[in-house]
């Protein structure tokens, strides 16, 4: 009776030419890693985030997820390598980024949706008007133009305001039969942070940028950087971006990310509030709401994070063993962040 292997290199031998090795497992890619600069992290991930591939954060708003992609560009720049940054919604603060320890020379910061006096220009169109058609014409003295004196309807103007100049000592103010013009006090507007109009260039007011517009610019810029090469990590912060705005991304986007990453060897952090790439991505992280730490009794002296590997394709020490219990907390993390003022711990 033949063994098992001879069998399967008779059955692999038969479907050599329709399908290759169709018995045999393909083998494990194992990618390498680079540090987040947070022990815990690290720990966790046995090493840090994996390179040439697709790392999401996926987690609300103060959850960690800024602090962890500024804390992982940081190691990267003071590596030597070249990051970018890519603002969808143009809420990076750099002096936050520097205090974090990224080099900010060798950070390439895109921010989405800012209109510049370049862009406004090259808005324009290209057939306008001469100047000389948009001065009003001066102002013709007399009668109709005619040199008669005014005309009486700009007689009566003000002149209940130089009667009232003269009897100013009288009790009583007369008022000439004239067109009272009241003014209404403007209604104050209240808008949001995200469809605030951007500053005013040469004198026209910038339209409100939509965040599908800020979207379309951000994944077009990422994919140009991608097939440019040369970067060794981008984050696309789409954290201020609604899930019905991000989930709008086709997978087919994601999968090219994933192909352009594998062949520049550039790791792709992805910051948003619930996942999207899906099946592309190699690591999900998803991050819990902070807590506010209080050693003293009125002071705020930082925040307690916390974070889940969701999904994680490959790990970087194959075994071939398999536990009988399901390992408990092991895909779980957390780190504490202290502020400034509360100094070191």
């Amino acid at each position: 009776m033949p063994s098992a292997s001879l069998l399967r290199a008779q059955i692999e031998a038969a479907l050599a030419d329709r399908i290759p090795s169709a018995l045999t497992p393909s083998p494990r890619v194992i990618r390498p890693v680079a540090t987040t600069g947070i022990a815990e992290i690290d720990v966790l991930l046995e090493g840090g985030l994996p390179l040439g591939a697709i790392t999401e954060m996926v987690g609300p708003e103060s959850s960690g997820r800024t602090s962890v992609a500024l804390s992982f560009i940081a190691q990267m720049t003071q590596a030597g390598k070249v990051c970018v940054w890519v603002d969808v919604s143009n809420v990076l603060h750099p002096e936050s980024a520097a205090a974090s320890g990224v080099d900010l020379s060798r950070l390439l910061w895109v921010r989405c949706g800012v209109q510049t006096a370049l862009h406004v220009q090259l808005s324009q169109p290209a057939f306008s008007l001469p100047e000389k058609y948009l001065v009003p014409p001066p102002i013709k003295k007399g009668l109709h133009g005619g040199g008669f004196g005014p005309h009486p309807r700009n007689e009566v103007k003000g002149f209940s305001d130089a009667v009232s100049g003269l009897l100013k000592h009288e009790t009583f103010s007369p008022r000439c039969a004239e067109l009272q013009h009241k003014e209404r006090p403007e209604k104050e507007a209240f808008e949001s942070n995200s469809q605030k109009r951007p500053a005013r260039l040469s004198g026209r007011p910038a339209p409100i940028v939509k965040p599908l517009s800020r979207m379309d610019q951000a994944l077009r810029v990422t994919d140009l950087l991608l097939q440019a090469g040369g970067f060794s990590a981008i984050v696309l912060d789409m954290g201020s971006i609604a899930s019905e705005y991000a989930s709008r991304v086709p997978l087919a986007t994601w999968f090219r990310y994933r192909s352009a990453a594998e062949k520049t060897q550039a790791s792709i952090v992805l910051l948003t509030q619930h996942s999207c790439a899906k099946s592309s991505g190699e690591l999900l992280l998803r991050f819990k709401p902070g807590r506010a730490r209080c050693d003293e009794t009125t002071v705020f002296t930082g925040i307690e994070h916390g974070l889940e590997v969701v999904r994680r394709r490959f790990t970087q020490a194959p075994t071939n063993v398999v536990p009988l219990r399901k390992p408990q907390g092991t895909n779980t993390a957390s780190w504490r962040s202290r502020t400034s003022w509360a100094g070191a711990e």
